[in-house]
């Protein structure tokens, strides 16, 4: 069984960073594709950013583009959303989660095992 633990959210101003991270468990960790997903009250959950299994290749939603950056470090099975520049229409709940292979997915229905999320809440 795969846990997934996400960390780092909390309330910012407009224009601040946060990072979330997300501890993943099992030795199997590098061989799979990690994804970012977000979720706002009332609003279907968003694809936000992805990486493949080994960090060569990463996608992000236009909206965040140019602001957010998805690593990972297989060494420590944990993958990393860098959000800049934040806005009032960023606030959700971030969730990270596996993908069902090693490439890059952007469709939730894609990946597996999902951690339980972490609030960001961006303040004008």
């Amino acid at each position: 069984q795969v846990q997934l633990v996400e960390s780092g959210g909390g309330l910012v101003q407009a224009g601040g960073s946060l990072r979330l991270s997300c501890a993943a468990s099992g030795r199997t960790f590098s061989s799979y594709a990690m994804g970012w997903f977000r979720q706002a009250p009332g609003k279907e959950r968003e694809f936000v950013a992805a990486i493949n299994w080994s960090g060569y290749s990463t996608s992000y939603a236009d909206s965040v583009k140019g602001r957010f950056t998805i690593s990972r470090d297989n060494a420590k099975n944990t993958v990393y959303l860098q959000m800049n520049s934040l806005k009032p229409e960023d606030t959700a709940v971030y969730y990270c989660a596996r993908g069902g292979g090693r490439v890059v997915l952007t469709t939730p229905l894609r990946y597996d095992y999902w951690g339980q999320g972490t609030q960001v809440t961006v303040s004008s």
